[in-house]
């Protein structure tokens, strides 16, 4: 009989390789191969460089190996050193590319985008209607070795000692920094990372664009008890019920005013906001071109959150027109109730998209708008909305994975890609943001 440990996987972490390093990867790493032929996703590395690769995950039985690149034993020309000093093997997971000039992490995210596109939905950079390009936002285009503060929102976890830091990358481990480089001014200016903070498990410090609000969201260790707060500006507190996860305010206002396309947008903790300031009214003014909305058409906005893009649609499609917004979060729903109701004609549903749009028995429209999460919206979804008959869909995406599986199922559909943008919103990271419009493909003219 066989002895079944002889078969349990081997873990390979630890273990060192030095590999050669290929092209990037979705997911801020590189994909290299080991001798015998494994499949590493190697981080800390760029493409065509010689690495000293160490196993971060995976056994003698995975698929593929994940791995930091420990020691650069050929360098590419476009290597910098890292301007932050918690970044790194091993350290702050939250930037995937502060080892690489700010032009060429651009260029990375167009060839992932690109590679996606091709793989999952076998469509061409032309074919999409895309210029391969990934734009930085205004004021973000720096010199190597210079950080955009962008980031509005950061949470920080909170170690054993009570130290404020981020975590490390696939990992619960908290890394404590005194300052993070790509956290905005009006986070950095809390003072978060300069104070303890006993009995709590996470510290999201919120500053909002447009307005002066600033908040954080204090979640307890569980049965801890709420320390006092008081940071180096006027901020509202509030905290995270331990049992249900709901939100509860301690002090100040229960939300924070954001500004963009010139209205207000009240956005209560837990809601959905873009993280960088410039990112709203970037993405509206993507969207807004891509659709040209018309007086008196109606519109779908899925995925809505607290109102951004049916507020902008509405404006645009003036009393005659009509807006349905579906969003699944009770609370964002208050929100873009709140945020419109001087707009007659938006009404707001609350519930999945999947779920409410059937309920909703809409058989046509002109214009639809989605910004589904990260997953994407799924054949099922897509498939419904191109049953509706709409002249233009601008799709707003955070993941070009899920946008690529997404734009082959409306390929299958019978619509095509007119136009992508994409907009490095992410400075820093992997992530980046597209805006695909479609239009109904036109059936070929046939000799009589």
């Amino acid at each position: 009989m066989q002895n079944a440990s002889a078969s349990a996987p081997v873990s390979l972490i630890g273990q060192e390789y030095e590999v050669t390093v290929g092209p990037v990867a979705h997911g801020g790493h590189c994909i290299a191969r080991t001798e015998e032929g494994r499949v590493l996703f190697v981080r800390h590395t760029l493409p065509g460089e010689r690495v000293i690769a160490r196993i971060t995950e995976g056994d003698d039985d995975s698929r593929f190996l994940r791995a930091d690149a420990v020691r650069i034993v050929e360098a590419a020309k476009d290597r910098i050193e890292a301007p932050c000093p918690f970044s790194g093997p091993g350290r702050c997971g939250g930037c995937d590319w502060q080892h690489v000039k700010p032009g060429v992490q651009r260029r990375f995210k167009g060839e992932v985008i690109a590679e996606q596109l091709r793989r999952l939905a076998g469509l061409t950079p032309e074919e999409a209607g895309w210029d391969g390009t990934v734009v930085p936002a205004p004021g973000d285009k720096l010199p190597a070795g210079e950080v955009p503060a962008w980031r509005t929102r950061v949470q920080y976890a909170i170690d054993a000692e009570g130290r404020a830091g981020l975590r490390k990358h696939r990992s619960h481990e908290v890394e404590p920094v005194d300052h993070c480089m790509i956290a905005a001014p009006g986070v950095s200016e809390l003072g978060v990372e300069r104070r303890t903070w006993p009995q709590l498990a996470s510290v999201e410090a919120i500053a909002a664009t447009g307005s002066g609000d600033r908040q954080v969201v204090l979640t307890p260790v569980p049965g801890g008890r709420l320390p006092l707060v008081e940071l180096d500006k006027p901020v509202s507190v509030l905290r995270v019920d331990e049992r249900d996860d709901s939100v509860h305010r301690v002090h100040g206002r229960g939300f924070v005013r954001e500004r963009a396309d010139g209205r207000t947008y009240r956005v209560g903790a837990g809601g959905f906001w873009q993280v960088h300031p410039q990112a709203a009214d970037t993405l509206v003014k993507a969207v807004m071109q891509g659709l040209m909305p018309r007086k008196g058409e109606t519109a779908l906005d899925l995925y809505c959150g607290v109102g951004l893009f049916a507020g902008a649609i509405a404006e645009r499609v003036g009393d005659e027109g009509a807006v349905l917004g579906i969003e699944s979060s009770k609370r964002a729903v208050e929100d873009a109730r709140h945020n419109l109701r001087d707009l007659e004609r938006v009404r707001i549903e609350q519930g999945k998209v999947e779920q409410v749009l059937p309920r909703t028995r809409i058989t046509s429209t002109d214009l639809i708008v989605l910004d589904p999460p990260r997953a994407g919206a799924g054949k099922r979804t897509v498939t419904h909305l191109a049953s509706l008959a709409a002249r233009r869909i601008a799709y707003v995406a955070c993941d070009p994975a899920a946008l690529a599986r997404d734009l082959g199922y409306f390929r299958e559909a019978g619509y095509r890609p007119r136009t992508l943008r994409a907009f490095d919103l992410f400075p820093m990271t992997h992530h980046v943001e597209c805006v695909a419009i479609l239009e109904p493909v036109k059936p070929e003219k046939t000799d009589a």
